[in-house]
């Protein structure tokens, strides 16, 4: 709105005209325009994502565990340990750590492999008393089926030849180790550049307030979150450490190889914990505990639910509120996305879009609409 500066003695009345963008629009609140296009941007940019996943997804990866690593990050560097030798340090550190993991754990899961075909007429006998229920709701849907037949000509089956389990299994892995040394790379030189993107992000931004906001929300985004993995790895090593103590104290055995099963699987929102209870049950149909088949599955899911009830909610409600049903629509989302990867990272970027929403003041009302 034009400003009227009062007239002195000696002074000339000088009116300053409104700026473009004030005159247009000055209650400060986004136009149909502005939304329009900011949905187009929004859909191309998860169609990219979607198309290049096997190049996104390890860069987002790595921007998670740079968080995740940015604490011991700043605690080297106060050693006097220069920052491209500590990144290299913890590069190191995740490496060794996941190729100490996998040989430990080879050979129990070896085992575990051979036992489970040689176990399956004995599965099919403790899981017996589903054998009616299942064969009534076959029986029912090929009803249903015959009703909705129209006659006509009849298909002739055609076989195709797919390919080879060994293909699949050279073109997976080869997959996995191509994500992994991106991830890894990716890593390092977020880590070696540590604030320099923050740093020539607020040298281009025109206006000190600006500035101010780019410094505010990249420190938000980078303690809260950090916050946040950190805790929730602490209570999955807790889970992994419990649900071992009890498989060994039951008499499953191999308490690495169901403590690490359920650590991992504890990252997945409501998907990995069901998993889990699945792959207890069998696990103590194949051990056959004395009977007590179903109580390996029983402790792990009473384990799941302390935690994931009680305890981790204790620790994060001060900091993270969102929305439980956006939760649940973001992990069916990032799931289909990106697969059991998008599923872990799910959250994550659910709690950083709600730390930019609520910092930038257009985005308000949609933060407001992600808080639980």
């Amino acid at each position: 709105m034009p400003m009227d500066l009062p007239p002195s003695d000696n002074s000339v009345v000088v009116t300053l005209p409104a700026t473009t963008n004030e005159a247009a629009n000055p209650t400060g609140t986004m136009d149909i325009k502005t939304i329009f296009l900011g949905g187009i941007f929004l859909l191309i940019l998860l169609i990219t994502m979607h198309a290049a996943s096997e190049i996104v997804m390890p860069i987002v990866l790595a921007f998670m565990l740079k968080l995740v690593f940015q604490p011991l990050l700043r605690y080297l560097e106060k050693l006097r340990v220069p920052r491209k030798i500590a990144a290299f340090i913890i590069l190191l550190f995740l490496l060794g750590g996941v190729w100490t993991l996998g040989m430990i754990l080879s050979g129990p899961a070896a085992s575990w492999a051979e036992k489970i075909p040689a176990n399956l007429p004995h599965i099919q006998e403790q899981l017996n008393f589903l054998k009616k229920p299942v064969e009534k709701t076959q029986k029912i849907l090929g009803q249903a089926e015959d009703l909705t037949k129209v006659a006509g000509p009849k298909v002739m089956p055609v076989a195709v030849q797919g390919s080879r389990l060994s293909d699949k299994v050279f073109i997976g892995t080869q997959a996995v180790a191509t994500g992994l040394f991106t991830t890894m790379l990716v890593l390092f030189f977020l880590l070696a550049a540590s604030d320099t993107f923050l740093r020539k992000l607020v040298e281009i931004l025109p206006r000190f307030k600006d500035k101010r906001q780019a410094v505010d929300i990249s420190q938000q985004i980078e303690y809260d979150i950090s916050v946040y993995l950190l805790t929730i790895t602490t209570m999955n090593v807790l889970v992994g450490i419990a649900t071992g103590i009890m498989m060994w104290a039951c008499g499953v055995g191999d308490p690495m190889l169901w403590g690490t099963m359920a650590f991992l699987l504890n990252y997945v929102p409501i998907i990995g914990p069901v998993v889990g209870s699945v792959m207890f049950l069998f696990v103590g149909l194949v051990a056959d505990i004395d009977g007590l088949a179903l109580f390996p599955a029983l402790i792990y899911f009473l384990i799941h639910f302390v935690e994931s009830s009680l305890i981790t909610p204790l620790l994060l409600a001060k900091r993270f509120t969102l929305n439980p049903v956006l939760i649940i629509l973001s992990l069916v989302f990032w799931y289909w996305m990106w697969g059991i990867l998008g599923a872990i990272l799910s959250v994550p970027m659910l709690a950083i879009t709600k730390i930019i929403c609520d910092r930038i003041n257009k985005l308000n009302a949609f933060g407001h609409f992600l808080e639980g």
